[in-house]
């Protein structure tokens, strides 16, 4: 009772955190154009579709577009499509009568659904999208790993609810504001043609992110009532045992030293674990170890905006490649390290061109990882033909180790083959000194130089320092710092201090970014767009020292420094 109580505390927060702003016009307009004789029938019937549809999407939506072998954004762009078929609908009445046609039998069943309300709540409940503390984080972890409990429901409707309340009262104004003003009453089919366009421009605003900016804006006002609310060790504590166990690893991997020259006896190695789909096998079938006795198989764990794992594939995919024939398998295990990665539309794309051919698991929901004990990228696991975890390698750099092992695990398998000769990708992981890897999100944020930390999820207008020290950045103008990344307001740029000899930043959204380095070099200039990915900000023929300046413009997210 506790935790459903916290549940729904938490969903009236979220309720009413910026995040929501993009929904407010729709639920306003909603409330003040659908049909029915009580504005709280109105009210009631846009809420009841949103808390349905969002619990659904929470807590079943990765396994919806799973077993259909969706995008990961096709739920929200249905939503954005019913909105604007439904604000077609208010503009032309036929069209509306016809879209509400299936839900007449519903609406009669039910007097509290007002025709065409359950409607834009159905639709508004796909791109809903509160700011996300510990209580929606964990149900939103339970939903992607299949671990619903009848308890993780209840708290997920508690949630759910407690987030509608305030959209209610929004509804209910959009109502009584109508049922007032006698004007307005006697212009009802005006009133609802003039909802419809309002409900067709917001929902392409949401599809374009245009109110991306307007949330960067303003302050995150309920942070630290979140934070006060979810983060007492109280309510962790139930959260921790609402998660149960993260993984089935007995930690047996454990006792192999990564790194040894020698082939070692690790352990039965653990089948692949609650994949969200599988990518580059015949009919995107899925594989399993057992299916693969016989074959000496490389498990490499990977992410595609990880420096370390781009610098790696040439060399797993030169091995795949050269010794496939002689009965090697190689499964690239893809683990998101940041959000946008968790799609596997994006998966798809980005390992086509990063000329990924030999078969991905995408692990969204860390199932395989956890499986493995595993806490790196790039990670390798090379596996006997028994079945058998040899040798453990985390990190880049050790690749003519790696192919030897390979190459007498083949020998073992097959006795007497003839090899082919050896691959000859160039090894170009650092050997000079380099910055270490710098996260800008507020989770994991490290060598920001500031007077103090940033305020999570709020916007803040910063000032360069006089000076940075080795390997530390600063912010300057307005940046929102959110959990994984800090995304660009007005007069935004970051500084960074810099020892490297090439320098890569993960960006995403939309805009410009201009790099100097005040190294005599003009600026350059170049596009953000498309999904979240790695851009090189500078490279040089040897390790340099100096200072970086990026200016970049308001909705460009920042995410993360690598240094090669």
């Amino acid at each position: 009772m506790f935790l459903i109580l916290i549940g729904f505390i938490a969903g009236l927060v979220a309720g009413i955190s910026p995040c929501v702003l993009p929904v407010l016009p729709v639920v306003f307009v909603a409330g003040a154009t659908t049909e029915s004789p009580s504005t709280w029938r109105r009210a009631l019937s846009i809420v009841l579709g949103l808390i349905v549809s969002f619990t659904v999407l929470v807590l079943a939506g990765t396994e919806i577009v799973s077993l259909f072998h969706l995008p990961q954004d096709c739920l929200r762009d249905l939503g954005i499509g019913l909105l604007i078929v439904v604000g077609i609908g208010l503009v032309v009445p036929k069209l509306g009568e016809l879209l509400e046609r299936p839900f007449a039998r519903l609406v009669a069943r039910q007097p509290a659904l007002s025709r065409g309300g359950f409607v834009i709540g159905l639709a508004l409940g796909l791109v809903f999208v509160p700011c996300a503390g510990p209580v929606l984080s964990t149900i939103i972890v339970l939903g992607a790993k299949e671990h619903v409990s009848f308890l993780t429901l209840l708290v997920t409707l508690a949630f759910s609810i407690g987030a509608a309340v305030p959209l209610l009262f929004i509804a209910l104004a959009g109502g009584a504001l109508v049922e007032r003003a006698r004007s307005l009453r006697q212009k009802g089919p005006m009133l609802r043609r003039v909802g419809g366009v309002v409900l067709i421009v917001m929902a392409i605003a949401i599809s374009t992110s245009l109110f991306n900016s307007l949330e960067t804006d303003v302050p995150g006002y309920t942070s630290a009532l979140q934070q006060h609310i979810e983060g007492s060790a109280s309510v962790r504590h139930q959260l921790n045992a609402l998660k149960g166990t993260k993984g089935s690893t007995d930690g047996s991997l454990k006792r192999c030293a990564p790194g040894d020259p020698d082939l070692e006896d690790c352990g039965v190695a653990p089948n692949f674990t609650d994949v969200t789909a599988w990518l580059n096998t015949p009919d995107d079938k899925p594989l399993s170890i057992t299916g693969l006795r016989g074959k000496v198989v490389l498990v490499d764990f990977w992410t595609y905006s990880c420096i370390n794992c781009e610098r790696t594939l040439p060399h797993v995919e030169a091995w795949y490649n050269r010794y496939k024939a002689d009965g090697l398998v190689v499964v690239g295990v893809h683990t998101p390290e940041f959000g946008f990665e968790r799609v596997v539309s994006n998966v798809r794309a980005e390992s086509k061109s990063l000329g990924v051919d030999y078969p991905i698991a995408v692990d969204d929901g860390y199932g395989t990882w956890n499986a493995y004990g595993n806490d790196a990228w790039p990670a390798d696991y090379l596996i006997d033909a028994n079945g058998v975890v040899r040798h453990v390698e985390f990190g880049e750099g050790d690749y003519a180790l790696s192919e030897n092992l390979i190459r007498q695990l083949l020998v073992a398998a097959h006795p007497g083959l003839a090899l082919p000769p050896r691959t000859s990708e160039p090894n170009l992981t650092p050997t000079q000194p380099t910055n270490p890897e710098s996260y800008l999100g507020y989770e994991r944020i490290q060598y920001l130089q500031a007077t103090s930390a940033p305020a999570p999820n709020v916007a803040v207008n910063y000032q360069f320092p006089t000076s940075l020290g080795a390997g530390e950045f600063a912010f300057r103008g307005v940046w929102t710092d959110h959990a994984q990344e800090a995304t660009a307001g007005q007069g935004a740029a970051l500084e960074l201090s810099y020892e490297a000899q090439d320098i890569y930043l993960v960006m995403g959204g939309t805009g410009t970014a201009t790099v100097s380095t005040g190294n005599g070099t003009a600026p350059t200039t170049f596009t953000v767009s498309g999904v979240p990915r790695l851009y090189t900000l500078f490279h040089s023929n040897s390790t340099s020292v100096g200072t970086l300046v990026l200016k970049v413009s308001p909705g460009v997210e920042a995410y993360d420094f690598t240094f090669g």
